[in-house]
């Protein structure tokens, strides 16, 4: 399906790969790996048509439908749902056809617009963006909400949703589990596994290579080469490769060291001096075999704590969360030295709030937060990264929380984490994001703490520094929570997991191969909902057939008379009483309380997002107020339909 044939691609003065030559084909899944800065998105670039090969050329067939992750997105007044199911153009087009068909009562062209989406099977795409939408932990009600109002992470999410929804032949994604969690990281690999198309994906996730790919392209060097299977089977295929690359090359090397000696000593000598002749051409013809270059390795390490006592750290009976929010109730979690507490749950559930109640960073609602004296905890925030003051170096980070160290030790240090020599003194604003990473995570080990706290520490690392990482976090004596969706990781890591959802955090029992066919046996009947989500649904399931009707038209704009059985079917109170109540103020009453009740939920979101940290304030006062209108709104709404 893609063929490289002597392809050669140059960024600026930099060759990235040259010689490549292989062909990818039809319904493979291929895992693009290889060091930061070896050409990999490039090389996606270049087989989009935005880069043009410094040589040699690249087939991708023409007709072939290329779908990828949009890089940004723009801030939309356009619902979250909406703008997914824009990724299936055609039948987003013939969609808006029918509504303005509609609007205008022109139904010839409404009954057109019903034989086209017919023709392209487009009846069910409302509800295929809506399962994406599901699978990547958008809860139903954010479906409606404006692209504008979600967060970096999430619009990240919507950008992957919409790329999976586009109808494609090839589907290239570029580190696509950044931004999730681990139930949707989980969701993702079996989404890939039933994609029907090629797939090339860039990651530096182990687990997830090895659950999605068939094939992998490893680029090291300048070299682009092909390895049949997954990621472990690339790894022990290019470990053989140079163990026998080695034996070639030292079996090269006797017999030269041999043929060498030979004719030194008998190249003068007119009886033997035509086998040294011989002897000559065959030095020449051998091959000269490279021999293996050790490559960079890193390694790095927690210093062993000063104090390491054996109760660390607890909550007893805490509620957290924000304000007068509640994200998190009676939260009972005691740590110990020694202990490996992995935090598993959707994103917005409250993993990251439990983290910073642990921390101290925001004070508990209710409950008691205990720890012994001689707690030293170090914490790596999602936002950690980002924290780095522009123009200043890692030794005057360092030295920031180092005051009075000598600048030999300091440097001594960071060359410990691959800062070595004039690099310490180097500004981080040209720093990649897994070196900002790296720095952020030695200066936590600067400080010897027994406890590390860690939220989502491999966002921003490649395959080698999450090995370098997992081993040193392995050799750690202190404790440790951590949350990430690197199963590997945590796998070599942790030993204890604690799920975290629908308000509550409790220990689950089972490993993370438990943990992911736990996600897949959950009742579908409830189709991932919480449990808060299960219950409303029941209390309004008069709405159930309607619902339905309107996923299997979803072109079809709803009538005045629909849209009020709808609102009627959503109510809280029994359908019985709703027709005696005025359904003009009623329904008015209702859409209010559905509005602050959407307000609500947004700010709910926002506050659960580590990089709105510092809008915290704020959004909890607008939260408080948000929270007094709509008690009174449902107090006139209860008042209306009691009058009734």
């Amino acid at each position: 399906m893609i063929a490289f044939r002597d392809f050669a691609l140059r960024r600026g003065e930099r060759l990235l790969l040259s010689n490549v030559d292989l062909a990818l084909h039809a319904g493979w899944r291929v895992g693009v790996i290889g060091r930061n800065g070896t050409g990999k998105s490039s090389l996606f670039a270049a087989i989009q048509g935005e880069v043009e090969a410094d040589r040699g050329d690249i087939d991708v067939p023409a007709r072939v439908r290329i779908a990828s992750v949009a890089q940004e997105t723009p801030a939309l007044d356009e619902p979250a749902l909406e703008f997914v199911l824009s990724g299936d153009a055609e039948v987003h087009k013939v969609i808006l056809a029918e509504r303005a068909a509609a609007e205008r009562e022109d139904w010839e062209a409404v009954a057109n617009a019903h034989l086209r989406l017919a023709e392209l099977n487009g009846y069910d795409a409302t509800a295929r963006a809506g399962k994406l939408l599901h699978g990547l932990g958008f809860s139903p009600d954010t479906h409606e909400r404006a692209v504008k109002e979600f967060s970096g992470g999430w619009r990240v999410r919507l950008n992957l949703a919409r790329a999976l929804m586009t109808p494609s032949d090839l589907l290239l994604l570029d580190e696509p589990t950044n931004h999730l969690d681990l139930d949707a990281v989980l969701w993702l690999e079996q989404w890939l596994l039933k994609y029907p198309g090629t797939l090339l994906m860039i990651s530096h996730d182990r687990e997830f290579l090895d659950g999605v790919s068939t094939h992998t392209i490893h680029l090291n060097e300048g070299k682009a080469k092909l390895y049949v299977g997954d990621y472990t089977a690339f790894e022990r295929q290019r470990a053989e490769q140079l163990r026998q690359q080695q034996i070639a090359h030292e079996k090269e090397q006797a017999e030269r060291e041999h043929l060498q000696k030979f004719i030194d000593r008998f190249k003068a000598k007119a009886s033997k001096a035509k086998q040294a002749q011989s002897r000559m051409k065959r030095l020449e013809k051998l091959a000269g075999t490279e021999a293996v270059r050790a490559e960079r390795s890193l390694h790095i390490d927690f210093p062993a704590p000063a104090k390491l006592p054996h109760a660390l750290l607890r909550l007893v009976d805490a509620d957290c969360g924000y304000g007068d929010h509640v994200v998190l109730e009676d939260v009972g979690f005691i740590l110990e030295a020694g202990d490996r507490v992995a935090l598993l749950g959707p994103n917005g559930a409250g993993k990251s709030t439990l983290v910073k109640s642990l921390v101290g960073d925001i004070p508990l609602l209710t409950g008691e937060r205990g720890g012994h004296p001689d707690l030293r905890i170090g914490y790596f925030a999602q936002h950690t990264v980002e924290s780095l003051q522009e123009g200043r170096s890692p030794i005057d980070h360092l030295g920031d929380i180092a005051p009075g160290v000598a600048t030999q030790a300091l440097r001594d240090f960071l060359g410990k984490w691959q800062f070595p020599g004039n690099r310490a003194f180097e500004s981080v604003d040209g720093f990649s994001g897994g070196e900002r990473a790296r720095l952020a995570l030695a200066m936590i080990a600067w400080t010897q703490p027994n406890v590390l706290l860690l939220d989502e520490p491999t966002n921003h690392l490649d395959l080698e520094m999450r090995e370098a990482l997992a081993e040193a976090l392995s050799d750690f004596d202190g404790a440790i929570v951590m949350v990430s969706h690197d199963r590997h990781l945590i796998g070599l890591v942790c030993d204890t997991f604690w799920r975290v959802a629908d308000g509550v955090a409790q220990p689950f029992d089972g490993d993370l191969d438990a943990y992911a066919s736990w996600l897949r046996s959950r009742d579908n009947s409830n189709d991932g909902k919480s449990v808060k989500q299960v219950k409303a649904a029941k209390a309004g399931k008069g709405g159930d057939d309607l619902d339905a009707i309107s996923a299997a038209m979803p072109g079809v704009a709803e009538t005045a008379a629909v849209a009020s059985t709808r609102t009627a079917a959503a109510a809280p109170a029994p359908a019985a009483r709703s027709r005696k109540a005025n359904p003009v103020k009623l329904a008015q009453a209702e859409a209010r309380v559905a509005e602050l009740e959407s307000k609500l939920h947004a700010i709910d979101m926002d506050l659960a997002d580590p990089t709105r940290y510092a809008d915290v304030p704020g959004l909890s006062q607008q939260r408080v107020t948000l929270a007094a209108q709509l008690a009174e709104a449902e107090e006139a709404y209860l008042s209306l339909y009691d009058a009734a």
